[in-house]
């Protein structure tokens, strides 16, 4: 028997198919073992041996594959064909030495599609183990756990509420909260434009201004309404002549076949698909054999593929759409590496694969690879000037007009923006003499824009430009930012939260180089030296550590405070900018309003994170939350609202640690609201409104008990009898009626014990082939399991629910319904205890012992 091991059960059950009876094939589902997430795990001391250590969920697995490998002849290690593939397999290998299971032959298989030639081809071409991929590995994941379990506990210590750095995630994150800083140094400057609408020979057209009163105009050249307003009078009682028509062919290639980060940029553009989502697709996709291997930095296709593809092009079109030699591509990418093919169909007589998400990014990468081997698109840009009888005013129309689409026939590449002066209308035929007729003229007002928001896109396309990280492990790296809460999604664009702009402060101030972008795409230039097998990996990683280890060592000896008192300084724009009045943004206007002097505010750390406080604390107890919404301008809000008409009392409104809040009365009895943040137009009435809460909306029809509206803790929401529904926004609570309030009861109602809502599956597969029950991947109370309504199967530890294959969620339940019914585990009956035995009463002694005085109590010690 050859006992062949892939990663996924899709993969195994595919591959299988194409090879004989003698041949066995499992799954290892993904990695087996890794360094335990614990002190020690890499011991730079002892030469920077690593321990590892098999996953929980994996045992069984493990001794699954030792089993059969016990059996088998010959042992195939056929994992994906990169970095993550080869020690998948290097570690299968290890394990199996160490449970004296590893049969004698050995061998490495690599293919980049799952099809049956490029496996058999594969099969037929055995290899050892690449030892230098391995290092690189090893270098790799000792860097991160060094970086990450080094740095992180510093964090915890002297910058609390921070949770954790990243060799690249750090690097990521310090480009998002980069832009966000020169967003918010941008000043917008503003500029006029003045366009003639025109028409001839009944088709319309726009005209722009272009040189006023014998100036050549720039962008920003008209800065006002009074100059524009006099320039558009200029055009409207102005005849223009056609003076040029300018007609210049051009030409437009294809781009190249998708890598990971060009698919990943572009389905987020045209799909709206997240990084992560892309992959998962495409690993399914890969899977199922209908494309290559989907973590590439290769744009080349294989000569039997580019065959392939000329012969699908010529069958469908024309042979104007096929050039006369193939076209051949190299990577512009930073650090690229092409041992592997680009992202393509495997069949290129295959135009559809998959089903909903996954049938729309298959249509991508077959129309991006087909269109990649296409004759070149064929265009025509016309630009008419047009001028007054002076010549001291001159209009200009541009325009553009496909001659022969090529290979826009099937595809176009899309960009994150456009800019203004991108021009495709159609122009009407004018010769010189012309005089098309003015229909009207506008001046438009425009300001300059900041630089925009990173994208999903923009970001992994910025990442590559740099050198780092690889496009494979983009997905998760982002991920990991937003799982921290480092960075926030709105409109499908990057806002840097403020906790992820206090790490980057900090990290930019006492671990400068460590975060450097140079740094960080260096070292991926040295694991991709490693990984050539032209530097050993211990060497990298001393180099690494002699220089990082003192620096943690050296912040740790510095006390939390100056650590706050630095970032204090160097954030103190941030924090602190200029005041409207005039005045020092760092005095303290509580202080001010209640007589008191030297108040001073500055960043201080506490046990929930940084704050700002006054420095006349206790007198002052001013605080507010570290880059509060609004900043030192929520500050400045606070003070007097009013009195409230019922009591006579003082309604005030005070920012916190947490945020803005609004207060009636003073000391123990005084009652406090915060103050939402979907409210804008914020006064005294919403400030009684919310102080008055909770709303009592009426009586419920069925139990004649009362329906509360209130704000809590995760929002508005309805309360009654125990039971609670949630309302959508801050206004609701006060407008909404009996109707709307027993419907979103009556949906509460639908939900388990302690308000939370009834499961909702994760993901929805189809029919278990032998029970005939719909499978659906849920979150259990001990973790996501996989069910067909009879059986449930834990998922293991490290698969992610939403990336349950079919075929994987049949194998689990599978496995679990062969173990047979889980043993209930009942209350053991209580032992009987013994009749006590019957003790011969002793005589009391004729005298007993005085008792000793208690001892003094010990001092406490300071």
């Amino acid at each position: 028997m050859q006992l062949v091991i892939v990663e996924s059960p899709a993969k195994a059950k595919t591959i299988e198919k194409y090879l004989g009876s003698d041949f066995k094939v499992l799954a290892s589902y993904g990695h087996v073992r890794d360094l335990p997430p614990k002190d020690g795990s890499v011991r730079p001391d002892e030469d920077f041996a690593m321990d590892w250590e098999v996953y929980r969920d994996k045992t069984g697995r493990v001794k699954d594959i030792a089993d059969l490998a016990k059996k088998a002849d010959r042992l195939i290690l056929a994992t994906d064909p990169d970095r993550e593939g080869e020690a998948i397999s290097w570690h299968v290998r290890d394990l199996l030495a160490k449970k004296k299971a590893l049969p004698g032959d050995v061998q490495r298989v690599t293919f980049n599609a799952i099809t049956k030639n490029a496996v058999t081809e594969a099969m037929a071409r055995p290899r050892e183990l690449d030892q230098p991929l391995i290092d690189a590995y090893l270098a790799r994941r000792a860097l991160d756990y060094l970086y990450g379990f080094t740095l992180s506990p510093v964090l915890w210590r002297r910058l609390p509420g921070a949770k954790s750095a990243g060799r690249v995630q750090s690097v990521a994150l310090r480009l998002i909260v980069e832009r966000e800083r020169e967003i918010e140094a941008f000043t917008a400057q503003e500029y006029w434009s003045v366009v003639a609408h025109m028409q001839h020979d009944g088709t319309a057209f726009d005209a722009r201004l272009v040189t006023y009163d014998g100036e050549k105009l720039e962008r920003l050249s008209i800065g006002d309404e009074g100059t524009a307003n006099a320039a558009r009078k200029a055009v409207e009682d102005a005849r223009f002549t056609v003076e040029e028509v300018e007609t210049r062919p051009l030409k437009r290639n294809p781009a190249p076949p998708f890598t990971t980060s060009t698919l990943q940029q572009e389905a987020a553009r045209k799909l709206g698909y997240s990084a992560s989502h892309t992959m998962r697709l495409a690993q399914t996709l890969y899977e199922q054999g209908a494309i290559t291997y989907m973590r590439t930095d290769g744009v080349q296709m294989d000569g039997s593929a580019i065959s392939a593809c000329r012969k699908a092009i010529s069958d469908r079109f024309s042979g104007h759409y096929l050039p006369d030699s193939p076209r051949m591509y190299q990577s512009k990418a930073k650090n690229a590496q092409e041992a592997h093919e680009a992202i393509r169909p495997t069949d290129f007589g295959r135009d559809r694969a998959g089903a909903g998400d996954e049938a729309k990014l298959y249509d991508l990468i077959f129309k991006r690879a087909m269109a990649s081997q296409m004759a070149a698109a064929n265009l025509e840009r016309t630009t008419v000037t047009l001028r007054n009888p002076t010549g001291r005013h001159e209009l200009r129309a541009t325009g553009q007009v496909v001659k022969f689409p090529g290979f826009l026939a099937v595809y176009e590449e899309s960009f994150d923006q456009k800019g203004e002066d991108d021009d495709e209308n159609l122009l009407p035929l004018m010769r010189k003499g012309d005089s098309p007729a003015k229909t009207g003229v506008d001046a438009n007002q425009h300001f300059t824009q900041p630089p925009p928001r990173f994208s999903e896109a923009s970001l992994v396309k910025r990442l590559e430009e740099l050198g780092i990280g690889r496009p494979s492990t983009y997905a998760s790296t982002i991920q990991t930012l937003r799982d921290r809460e480092y960075v926030r999604m709105e409109k499908n664009r990057f806002f840097a939260e403020e906790s992820g702009r206090l790490l980057t402060a900090f990290l930019e101030r006492f671990f400068e180089r460590y975060v450097a972008y140079d740094f960080t795409a260096g070292m991926e230039d040295e694991l991709d030296v490693v990984s050539d097998g032209k530097e050993d990996w211990k060497k990298l990683l001393r180099q690494f550590w002699q220089d990082f280890k003192p620096k943690t060592e050296d912040v740790m000896e510095r006390k939390p405070s100056e650590v706050t008192e630095v970032l204090d300084e160097y954030l103190s724009d941030y924090l602190f900018p200029p005041r409207a009045d005039g005045h020092d943004p760092r005095e303290c206007q509580t202080c001010i309003a209640e007589g008191r002097s030297g108040g001073r505010l500055a960043l201080r750390g506490g046990k929930f994170g940084a704050f700002i406080a006054c420095s006349n604390y206790p007198d002052c107890k001013y605080t507010r939350q570290f880059a509060a919404p609004g900043g030192a301008e929520a500050a400045e809000n606070d003070g007097a609202m009013g009195k409230d008409p019922e009591t006579g009392l003082e309604v005030e409104r005070k920012t916190g640690r947490f945020g803005p809040y609004v207060q009636l009365g003073e000391g123990k009895e005084a009652k406090r609201a915060s103050i939402p943040k979907d409210l804008d137009d914020f006064d005294l009435e919403w400030a009684l409104k919310l102080l008055s809460l909770p709303r009592i909306v009426g009586t419920h029809p069925e139990t004649g008990k009362e329906i509360e509206a209130a704000i809590g803790r995760y929002g508005p929401y309805l309360r009654h009898d125990g039971k609670y529904g949630k309302l959508q926004s801050t206004r609701e609570v006060f407008e909404v009626g009996m109707n709307r309030a027993v419907d979103l009861l009556a949906q509460g109602a639908n939900r388990g014990a302690g308000g939370r809502a009834k499961a909702e599956p994760i993901k929805v597969l189809g029919a278990h082939p032998t029970s005939g029950g719909e499978m659906k991947v849920m979150a259990g109370r001990y973790g996501p399991y996989v069910t067909d309504g009879t059986t449930n199967a834990t998922l293991p530890k490290d698969a992610k629910p939403e990336d349950l294959t079919e075929a994987q969620a049949i194998e689990l339940i599978d496995a679990r319904a062969a173990k047979g019914p889980a043993k209930k585990k009942g209350r053991k009956a209580p032992a009987k205890k013994a009749a006590p035995k019957k003790v011969a009463a002793k005589k009391a002694p004729a005298k007993m012992a005085p008792a000793k005085k208690a001892p003094a109590k010990a001092k406490a010690k300071d």
